[in-house]
């Protein structure tokens, strides 16, 4: 296993506690806005309480997946559980989207039928669920840098501080105007705002599904330097993807010079040393083919990088 993949499972370890302090966050926060919503009769603190839950049921899901990714490959799973990750992260980005579409559909209902709103104990419960919501987003901040499904999970909390600022403002409005329309309208803005995120999130994970090549990655520079490579005439067949959060993978041939090939293993172990010290590859195959013999069905070598 490449040293890449070691990285990985160590950062593993520490999104995990990560994300159990979050869990905890948003379990505590949840019941304390239904609490207020109910006391207070609002509705916007009872649909951001609702946010909230699919919140905690989202980052369960995301601690769920960093331990299934923690367990080896096999013979069936070669690559191990590493895309449960993806697959978490398209599931959570898909719920934001779902949840901006319900935060739409309550502004309108609000609307037509704007509810009572007991305007002090609604901002009190929402400040304090923002000061819940911004320590979680500081302690997941960092790993959502480099982990797809870590970053759902603070795309989720950043919605819901979103949202608790949204109530905090629709509160100071509804206490010093009595306008209650401050609430759907705000609301709006905030389903717009968690769109943004998770429309995002939706297409990146989407893209590692279909193996495209990573963003930050340029297929025509990775060629351009492995043909620098002393031995190495031309490249082609490139396939770039990438398996998980920071873990990418490539596979080519390699037309070496024919004087080359008693010496293929260096020609490998260059151009392995290149993708991954230059581009962060730290999965790769190589096969090699000579000019004498390219068109021979026989002749040819492979070199990988594991």
């Amino acid at each position: 296993m490449s040293e890449h993949t070691h990285e990985y499972h160590s950062m593993i370890k520490t999104n995990q506690h990560q994300l159990l302090i979050a869990i905890s966050i948003t379990g505590l926060i949840t019941i304390v806005e239904v609490i207020g919503g109910i006391l207070s009769n609002s509705l916007a603190l009872l649909g951001d309480a609702a946010h909230m839950f699919t919140d905690t049921l989202a980052l369960g899901l995301s601690l769920f997946v960093l331990n299934l990714a923690k367990r080896p490959a096999s013979q069936t799973k070669t690559y191990g559980y590493l895309r449960a990750e993806i697959l978490a992260a398209l599931t959570n980005g898909t719920i934001l989207v779902l949840i901006s579409a319900y935060i739409f559909y309550e502004s309108y209902r609000r609307f037509l039928e704007p509810p009572e709103i007991e305007g002090g104990l609604m901002l009190i419960v929402a400040a304090i669920g923002l000061l819940a919501n911004l320590v979680g987003l500081s302690i997941l901040r960092s790993a959502g840098r480099h982990n797809l499904n870590v970053k759902g999970a603070f795309l989720h909390m950043w919605g819901d501080a979103a949202s608790s600022v949204g109530v905090i403002a629709a509160a100071i409005i509804i206490l010093l105007t009595g306008w209650n329309l401050a609430d759907p309208i705000i609301s709006i803005l905030i389903g717009v705002l968690i769109l943004r995120g998770a429309v995002g999130l939706v297409l990146e994970s989407s893209n590692i599904l279909l193996e495209a090549v990573p963003k930050h990655l340029n297929v025509s520079q990775i060629t351009s330097e492995v043909k620098k490579i002393k031995g190495v005439r031309d490249i082609h067949d490139v396939h770039l993807w990438t398996v998980t959060s920071s873990i990418y993978a490539l596979s080519c041939h390699l037309l070496i010079e024919d004087q080359m090939i008693s010496n293929s293993a260096q020609v490998v172990e260059k151009v392995n040393q290149t993708l991954s010290q230059k581009f962060g590859i730290g999965h790769s195959t190589l096969q090699l083919e000579c000019e004498e013999c390219q068109n021979s069905p026989v002749c040819h070598i492979e070199g990988r990088n594991r």
